[in-house]
């Protein structure tokens, strides 16, 4: 006969917790992960557009040189800041993936008990059932029998 109340219930309860944490981290690297595309989409835009001075003076040339290359730098920083994103993702994914299955795997064993404890329902109503049915008068009597007499 199964316990009313399902005895791994403080495991459950603890590995959901464990769960919802897991998805917030991996809820906040997928956040810092669209971020970092954008400032590198951001970067690459600027790159594209920055362009070379036109004309002879040399010091203005070399300026726009200079502006490229730290904006070249830029990009260059922000594709390993992409990947370093890309990869705490794939960290807090795995994370919560094993989390999950700890928690469905404790859900599961909630669940059969769940099915003991009604199908001990069941049996327990249908003894009472067999019970009050095997009590009734023999021979098909009942109480319509005597309304139908006459006083």
């Amino acid at each position: 006969m199964a316990a009313r109340t399902f005895s791994l219930a403080g495991l459950l309860r603890l590995r959901g917790m464990a769960e919802d944490r897991a998805a917030g981290r991996l809820a906040q690297t997928r956040a810092v992960r669209g971020a970092a595309a954008t400032q590198l989409a951001r970067a690459e835009s600027d790159l594209a557009a920055s362009g070379m001075p036109d004309g002879a003076d040399v010091r203005l040339w070399q300026a726009g040189v200079a502006g490229r290359a730290a904006l070249g730098a830029l990009l260059g920083e922000r594709r390993v800041q992409l990947v370093a994103a890309d990869d705490e993702v794939a960290v807090a994914q795995e994370a919560w993936t094993l989390a999950r299955r700890e928690t469905r795997a404790v859900e599961r064993l909630a669940e059969r008990h769940a099915e003991q404890v009604r199908a001990e329902d069941l049996r327990a109503e249908q003894l009472v059932l067999d019970e009050i049915a095997g009590r009734a008068p023999a021979g098909g009597g009942t109480d319509r029998d005597d309304d139908r007499r006459t006083p």
